[in-house]
């Protein structure tokens, strides 16, 4: 696998190539952060999918093909609808506030301690959703390599960490739009065909696998509400995301940009569960239906093409990787640390100290963890049940609270800790109780409370 090696070595150097690049743009604080908010469509639309596409929508989505057939494309349908509604919807208020982070919108409608009890979910969402691609980047380089976990998973993790540090989100922008062109032509336009050619081509597909698997909702209505209760919630308040809404030049370029990136999320999805579909026909027995697109790259493709589709895997992972690093970074420079700091606004290089000081703690944690869509699930399941109820009332409910918001905040965010530990991290239990408590709690104790003086629009 010495091509293969060499092709995946010459990936890596030139993504930390381009952080140097980007660290040479980022010379003022909102550069760093935002990109100077002037990104037009095409980087837009390409760092937006990219940084939803990661490591779970990548191996999580041909695992549930591998399991569940076609319906295995409803995680990335999630993920693809909530960048659309957010472009068209949110995104014009959010680029007229000039804001940074999800948890200034709470400050400004209710007050400075609104913004710190968000911060603290906000923080535990986005380590998480670094973790979860850094997972899936061991995962993958362990199987293709056949090195340790620990050392695949300190490899790609440590290149995200090293670009994202020196050069933030303009780093970041860069490195997604190369990220984005090498997992469409590696899984789109090779590893897809590729797969459905070696299993025989489609009518092959209709003749081995069971007629469950060309059914849309095979994997279950339960599973598919709870992916949008989830994912596509979570998308319209996520740090990571909202980030890269943030570093947009107007509200033209979301919505047709926003939009063309949503779509081509449901589409990878799609592709995603159809090559699942073609390893389950070609490995019938896998052990870890995990492991199925290391797998199939390993198994059935050519050296050279092989390191490809090695260096598109890591694509994916890096780009939802480092935005989950950088919003996890921004969460604590912009709403944590000022207030530590006697309410000192952070410098460029406190900026990137924090980021670095982030990602190796996310290494850490992703050497603790072993299963991406539990990861996903987790990081998710803490943002939706803690911070959907009172970001959505602070926007469109003049009457809200700051005591209802922090009370929703504290009782969904616990209890989708108590569902997750008490029924799995797979249940649906905790995302539907923390937002049943959440939302029951917020308009109890905003209508108990004193009206607020003059509600601030951000509608």
């Amino acid at each position: 696998m010495a091509l293969d090696i060499i092709v995946v070595l010459i990936y890596a150097a030139g993504m930390l190539a381009l952080g140097w690049y980007g660290m040479r743009r980022a010379k003022t604080h909102e550069d760093y952060l935002v990109a100077g908010r002037n990104l037009g469509p095409t980087l837009y639309m390409g760092t937006m999918a990219t940084t939803v596409l990661g490591g779970a929508s990548t191996v999580g989505t041909v695992r549930l093909g591998y399991v569940h057939g076609i319906s295995g494309f409803w995680l990335c349908a999630a993920l693809g609808l909530g960048i659309i509604a957010l472009n068209l919807f949110l995104a014009k208020p959010l680029l007229r506030l000039k804001i940074f982070t999800v948890t200034q919108v709470l400050e400004r409608r209710y007050n400075p301690m609104a913004r710190q009890a968000s911060a603290a979910i906000m923080l535990a969402y986005a380590l998480m959703i670094g973790v979860t691609s850094t997972l899936a980047m061991g995962t993958v380089l362990q199987v293709l390599l056949d090195v340790p976990f620990w050392m695949a998973l300190l490899f790609g993790g440590g290149v995200v960490v090293v670009y994202s540090t020196i050069g933030g989100m303009w780093s970041l922008t860069l490195t997604d739009i190369v990220q984005f062109v090498i997992k469409t032509v590696g899984l789109m336009f090779i590893l897809l065909p590729v797969c459905l050619y070696k299993a025989g081509g489609w009518d092959a597909l209709v003749t081995k696998l069971p007629a469950a698997s060309f059914s849309w909702t095979t994997i279950g209505w339960d599973t598919i509400i709870t992916y949008f209760l989830i994912y596509f919630f979570g998308i319209l308040i996520g740090q990571d995301i909202w980030q890269r809404v943030f570093t947009a030049r107007d509200e033209k370029v979301c919505q047709r940009a926003g939009t063309t990136a949503g779509v081509y999320c449901v589409l990878y999805g799609l592709a995603c569960a159809m090559i699942g579909m073609a390893a389950h026909v070609l490995m019938p027995d896998l052990a870890n239906p995990n492991n199925a697109f290391a797998e199939m790259i390993k198994g059935q493709l050519p050296e050279g093409i092989r390191g490809l589709l090695m260096a598109a895997a890591l694509a994916a992972m890096m780009s939802t990787a480092s935005a989950g690093l950088l919003a996890a970074s921004t969460t604590l420079t912009e709403d944590l640390l000022p207030k530590l700091r006697g309410g000192k606004q952070s410098s460029l290089g406190i900026n990137r100290l924090f980021t670095l000081l982030t990602g190796l703690v996310v290494l850490g944690i992703a050497l603790a963890v072993n299963d991406v869509i539990s990861a996903l699930t987790l990081a998710y399941n803490l943002l939706v049940g803690g911070m959907l109820i009172p970001l959505i009332g602070a926007i469109f409910w003049k009457r809200a609270t700051t005591a209802g918001a922090i009370a929703s905040m504290s009782l969904g965010f616990a209890t989708a800790l108590f569902f997750m530990f008490k029924d799995g991290l797979d249940a649906n239990t905790p995302i539907y109780y923390s937002l049943a408590i959440g939302l029951v709690s917020f308009v109890v104790v905003s209508l108990a409370s004193r009206k607020p003086a003059a509600a601030v629009n951000l509608a």
